[in-house]
């Protein structure tokens, strides 16, 4: 990516930032000159100092984040951090394939906590400091497979539609504040989470489909992100922007 200066003096949280999609964002944005929150279940340790690495400053949270007490214990650290929150990247999910007659409903509330709690969570959490400020930058991680009949992913697929909503609502609640909240539909990408809850043969598979025929990786979203939470969209709120290789071409 080319380095720019879009995001000087702003400083960001970027949830799932130990791998894939998270790691490569909170790079970019610290390229683009973002002081980098990152955020995981497990330790985002490395990827804070590969942060660091690029002369911004990081720092790594270790939360579940689709509790809220974990939620409410880490919003100082990152409040604190350089004093305000700027940019959300709501970025921690998963994938999982369930065979429908499998589904039960604990399985159900898991999906939805980890791809759609987790995102409300964190919003809530920081969505003050960004008010305060009278600019702020959320971008929720949604998926293209919202526009594709794919089987074994009913609790998924209606965890991401929810994320779709959630966006479409804040935008409206948020605007007045000076606050954009849009939403990124990625592929399926080779990173660790694809490997795991997807498989390089579906991935393989997806690309044939795609009208840019590779597989997609953590790289290929992260000038939408970035674009997403910066100046350049200020006029831009509520949207889903699909960053799929022309999978869903509509």
């Amino acid at each position: 990516m080319t380095t720019t200066d879009s995001h000087v003096g702003r400083t960001a949280v970027v949830t799932g930032a130990a791998g894939g999609f998270g790691t490569a964002i909170a790079l970019e944005l610290a390229r683009r000159g973002a002081d980098i929150i990152a955020v995981d279940i497990n330790s985002a340790d490395e990827t804070a100092a590969a942060v660091r690495e690029t002369g911004r400053r990081a720092i790594a949270l270790q939360a579940d984040i689709s509790d809220p007490e974990q939620v409410a214990d880490i919003t100082p650290d990152m409040i604190g951090f350089t004093g305000r929150v700027d940019i959300l990247i709501n970025n921690a999910g998963a994938f999982p394939f369930i065979d429908i007659f499998d589904l039960d409903y604990a399985k159900w509330r898991q999906t939805f906590a980890i791809n759609t709690d987790t995102q409300f969570l964190m919003a809530t959490a920081v969505m003050r400091s960004m008010r305060e400020n009278g600019w702020g930058r959320i971008v929720n991680l949604a998926s293209n497979s919202l526009g594709l009949a794919v089987p074994q992913m009913v609790a998924y697929m209606s965890a991401k539609g929810a994320v779709v909503g959630f966006t479409r609502s804040l935008a409206t609640d948020l605007a007045p504040y000076g606050i954009t909240v849009n939403a990124v539909c990625p592929t399926a990408s080779r990173t660790p989470g694809g490997h795991k809850f997807i498989g390089d043969e579906i991935i393989d598979s997806v690309a044939g489909m795609q009208a840019i025929k590779r597989a997609g990786v953590a790289e290929d979203i992260v000038g939408t992100v970035c674009f997403l939470s910066s100046d350049d969209s200020a006029f831009m709120t509520g949207q889903t922007v699909v960053c799929d290789g022309g999978l869903m071409r509509v």
